[in-house]
């Protein structure tokens, strides 16, 4: 998705210039509402300005137009009705040289428009407001940048954390202020954080995140009581939603005025400003707002969209990888970088939920295919890149693992071959060498062929118990050769068997003995080794001393019961 190098210039809100000392600019008229803003300054002293606005304007004007006769007929009406159908945010009359006050009638014209209406002091000239509009735009701009770039880094470092879509999500929403929500190919939301909109802007969110979801991925869940943005008709709530295609300067949706220029001078007005069409623009189309000026993502599909409803403003973004993944965001306002902060985090996500389908993930295809059609490890092995493997066991520290960090670990470790298992994560990986992984608890086996797989699952299972209960970020498979070697295999698992035989039918039994041996007889490490109560393990440990008729406090009985267990 093309996002623009910086954002654009924010406006300048109409109060800011009025505080301005050294201007003395005095509002005489109109709303005083703080969310009014204006883009530029611009003079003209042509009695019908329509022609040469393009919305957003403070119009300064000395009144050389207005006519001697003007206020005993409809001149100011018809000239104010003008500005606002132009999309005018505001009016300024420079007192002197040509009037000594500014007309009673345009006060009222103002007042009746709802256009708000600044007297300029003698003293003031017009390219002293301007200017000052420019220094405010370019304070503005300065402060839009920084804060840009500070989201841009907050941003970069959360996609870097264990857990980096929720993290991408969190930040996104604290730096737009309002709710980030990441929807899966099936519309279902994968992850979200922020302070959530209404259920009506809700549901709407999910209907806009259909309208740039590439065409082929499967549709979001219904949503009861909502309607398409798409299929909104214009004016309706939602409708007409980019400030951009109605009134410049103006919140969409928040009503402000007249039009006038479908009304005669003294009828009652009542068409919100918000909907006002500015000149030399097309009238918007039903589901305006729904789309976006963005190159189509697939057949019609645009990559971006933005409609309000119910005052959030909301917006959807397709992620790049194809997938159907999309980034939506709703907040109760939209300043002029939130689209390049929120287009960051598209990009963020994209690559860490994109499918990257290559040569070695056709490969990897074949191996999948081959192993369910009966073929074995040793055979397939060759096609997913390596002889000699390790299996790693891996638990987050602070959070229960879901499919996209069981990714992103997967990628950290260099290996696609991942598996989320409940709370563990399993990596089949190249025999290299393991590094600790911020954030995750590892465990990891001896470097093994694909026949010795299953063994070396367990031996991470085993590794990241070990792992847990000593608070170690990462515990490796002992792999030397001991004494235990030099007994016959057949005699020794003959021995484990007839030694184990009390306890062999309860795994819970010969599951705590093994963990409370390795631990060396640490009671609150083997709790938390098993996930179970210290008083579970003292009572499991109590039922093997007495089944096994056994002191477990003499270290030659755990040495026997330990090389017993490892050889069973």
């Amino acid at each position: 998705m093309p996002d623009p190098a910086v954002p654009p210039t924010p406006p300048v809100p109409l109060a800011s210039l009025l505080a301005r000392e050294d201007l003395a600019l005095r509002q005489i008229a109109g709303p005083s509402d703080p969310d009014i803003v204006i883009h530029w300054a611009h003079t003209s002293e042509m009695a019908d300005p329509y022609p040469y606005l393009l919305g957003g304007e403070l119009l300064l004007t000395a009144g050389v137009h207005i006519q001697d006769a003007a206020g005993s007929g409809t001149y100011f009406d018809d000239y104010v009705s003008r500005i606002v159908a132009a999309g005018g945010a505001a009016l300024g009359f420079g007192v002197a040289p040509v009037h000594d006050t500014v007309p009673r009638a345009l006060v009222a014209a103002c007042e009746a428009y709802e256009l708000p209406l600044v007297e300029v002091p003698p003293q003031t000239t017009f390219s002293g407001v301007a200017r000052a509009v420019w220094q405010l735009m370019a304070q503005a701009r300065l402060a839009e940048l920084r804060r840009v770039t500070e989201a841009q880094q907050s941003l970069a470092a959360a996609a870097s954390r264990p857990d980096p879509v929720p993290s991408v999500l969190r930040q996104l929403a604290q730096r737009v202020g309002g709710r980030a929500v990441l929807y899966g190919p099936d519309g279902g939301t994968i992850a979200e954080a922020g302070r959530g909109p209404g259920s009506e802007a809700r549901a709407a969110l999910a209907e806009l995140a259909q309208v740039v979801r590439p065409t082929g991925t499967a549709p979001p869940r219904p949503q009861p009581g909502a309607t398409a943005a798409a299929d909104r008709p214009l004016g309706a709530p939602g409708a007409g939603a980019r400030a951009d295609r109605t009134s410049p300067g103006r919140p969409a949706g928040e009503p402000r005025g007249t039009t006038g220029a479908d009304r005669t001078p003294g009828e009652p007005h009542a068409t919100p400003r918000a909907h006002r069409t500015p000149p030399n623009r097309p009238p918007a189309e039903p589901g305006a707002a729904a789309r976006a000026d963005r190159p189509p993502a697939g057949p019609g599909r645009p990559t971006s969209a933005t409609d309000t409803v119910a005052g959030t403003h909301l917006a959807a973004y397709a992620l790049g990888s194809g997938q159907g993944f999309v980034l939506g965001v709703a907040a109760p306002q939209r300043d002029p970088g939130d689209h390049t902060i929120a287009s960051v985090a598209a990009v963020l996500l994209t690559l860490l939920t994109g499918e990257h389908h290559s040569g070695a993930g056709a490969a990897r295809s074949s191996a999948l295919v081959r192993l369910l059609l009966g073929a074995p490890p040793e055979e397939v092995a060759s096609l997913l890149g390596g002889d000699r493997w390790l299996v790693v066991h891996a638990r987050p520290d602070a959070h229960v693992p879901d499919a996209v960090a069981a990714s992103a670990l997967g990628a950290a470790l260099g290996s696609p071959l991942v598996d989320l298992a409940r709370d563990v994560v399993r990596v089949l990986v190249p025999a290299r060498e393991i590094e600790p992984q911020p954030g995750w608890t590892l465990g990891v086996s001896a470097p093994g062929g694909p026949q010795e797989w299953p063994a070396a699952d367990t031996q991470a299972a085993r590794a990241l118990a070990r792992a847990r209960a000593t608070r170690t970020a990462l515990v490796r498979h002992g792999a030397r050769t001991g004494l235990t070697e030099l007994v016959p295999q057949d005699e020794a698992e003959a021995h484990a068997r007839t030694l184990l035989a009390p306890v062999a039918a309860t795994p819970a039994l010969t599951e705590t003995l093994r963990t409370w041996l390795s631990l060396h007889g640490s009671w609150d490490r083997t709790a938390v080794a098993l996930s179970v109560h210290r008083n579970t393990v003292r009572q499991r440990i109590a039922r093997c001393a007495a089944l096994l008729e056994a002191d477990l406090d003499d270290p030659d009985v755990r040495m026997e019961l330990w090389f017993a267990l490892r050889k069973r």
